[in-house]
């Protein structure tokens, strides 16, 4: 408490909103992110992320490699600031509930800009499998950010509540109608098309219960 204390000291209410956002985002991501991961996903330059985090190098394992994942130094400090019956000050607590729609903004928009068909450039006709450097083209043309949105997104979809949102709920559906077979795509090449199921069906419950109108996710 006392670190954070001295890190948010009131007197750049726009600085300190970025540093708990960023913190936010070490703190709720599901799997440790870097620096250019985080600005990717908040729309910030991740020269300025490094430097929100270095305001609190204490408490996490910061390299100097700004493509390096960011980790808490000891899982207590996670543990601590989620717990509103431990970090008593709404200044600094962390409220999944409250801000997993940060992070899933974040995702829904970056695949949103930038999905598109064939990403990866493969042969028309070939399976993923008969394509020797698959790994090497998913590397090339999706980076950290774009992986872990097209993996994770869904995740961050706590609950039917999040959606209730007027522009978490346009900006999903406009992923669904829009981008969901080049998702799919992104997916099949990352080797990770059981999180399409998992996503799905977290989507479509939390859909049914914000009583969004059905939609054809497929194009015409």
């Amino acid at each position: 408490m006392s670190i954070l204390q001295e890190t948010f000291d009131g007197d750049d209410s726009e600085g300190d909103s970025n540093v708990r956002s960023v913190l936010r985002a070490v703190i709720l991501a599901a799997n440790p992110l870097s620096p250019s991961t985080i600005a990717a996903l908040l729309g910030i330059d991740h020269e300025g992320v490094f430097l929100r985090l270095s305001s609190i190098h204490s408490l996490l394992v910061l390299q100097e490699d700004p493509d390096s994942p960011v980790r808490p130094f000891h899982k207590s400090f996670p543990d601590f600031i989620v717990d509103s019956t431990r970090c008593t000050n709404e200044q600094f607590h962390v409220s999944p509930p409250s801000h997993h729609p940060e992070l899933l903004v974040g995702c829904l928009e970056l695949m949103n800009q930038r999905l598109e068909k064939n990403m990866c450039d493969l042969p028309d006709g070939v399976a993923n499998r008969e394509i020797n450097n698959l790994h090497e083209r998913a590397k090339r043309h999706l980076d950290p950010a774009l992986q872990y949105a097209c993996k994770s997104w869904h995740k961050h979809l706590v609950d039917g509540h999040t959606t209730r949102t007027p522009a978490i709920g346009s900006t999903l559906r406009r992923f669904l109608e829009k981008k969901f077979l080049f998702w799919l795509e992104v997916l099949s090449v990352l080797g990770a098309v059981r999180e399409a199921v998992d996503a799905l069906d977290v989507a479509a419950k939390s859909l049914e219960v914000c009583r969004v109108p059905t939609f054809d996710v497929l194009p015409n």
